[in-house]
């Protein structure tokens, strides 16, 4: 038994003394877990599943179908091409905190426009007609430092990191309301492929992007005879 499976029965031991786990602790993969537990708890019996977040283990989108209690992950996009660490570097480059400062972009965007739309499309992110992306790398820097983004992505809109307690300007508005566009473009595009792929009329989103309630709501309106969970 491994190392993690020792510690977890160690402590449920301190709960039941009479804990026998060691033959019956399963440890899943970061985005089954997040497929399940959006699928398992929904009203149906069939959907596709949509996971988008920064990382788990090395992926960071995965598409997966649940019918019935199966699970099954059909096609994953890995790291360092994510979507939630593209959405990620926002907060940094606004002066929020990064992990935790990403709801406060989405709740700054309104406030702009989505002006830079055309400008990340033509050099940080690359879409596909079904959805699938790549991320480049020449702008950010989470995949080798400490950093999210850096002197490039600074130097791309002109404007350098903005202090936590600076003023928030127009700029800062407008930038945020042009990440979350982008974004939404890329869920957009990713649920009308998968609708048309599957043909499976319900669809679930899991990870931290998917709570991203703005881009949730287009989905739903989007006319594709999507019931969302």
């Amino acid at each position: 038994m491994i190392l993690r499976e020792l510690h977890l029965v160690k402590e449920l031991k301190k709960v039941d003394p009479g804990c026998k786990l060691k033959n019956d602790i399963f440890f899943s993969e970061h985005h089954v877990s997040h497929a399940a537990s959006a699928f398992f708890p929904s009203p149906f019996q069939e959907s596709v599943i949509l996971t988008l977040d920064g990382v788990g283990e090395w992926t960071t989108l995965s598409v997966a179908t649940g019918k019935g209690n199966k699970l099954n992950i059909i096609k994953e996009i890995d790291f360092p091409n994510s979507l939630g660490l593209f959405y990620s570097s926002s907060p940094q480059y606004l002066g929020f905190k990064v992990t935790s400062g990403e709801h406060k972009v989405m709740g700054l965007a309104p406030y702009g426009k989505p002006i830079y739309e055309k400008l990340i499309f033509d050099n940080l992110i690359d879409l596909n007609q079904d959805g699938s992306f790549l991320i480049n790398q020449n702008y950010f820097d989470y995949s080798t430092g400490l950093s999210m983004i850096n002197n490039k992505f600074i130097q791309l809109f002109k404007n350098d990191i903005r202090d936590p307690g600076d003023e928030l300007t127009q700029f800062h508005m407008d930038i945020a309301a042009s990440i979350q566009k982008v974004t939404e473009d890329v869920m957009l595009a990713l649920a009308s492929s998968l609708r048309k792929e599957f043909d499976i009329p319900n669809l679930c989103l899991a990870g931290g992007v998917a709570l991203n309630c703005v881009a949730n709501g287009k989905i739903l309106i989007l006319d594709l005879s999507l019931p969302l969970l």
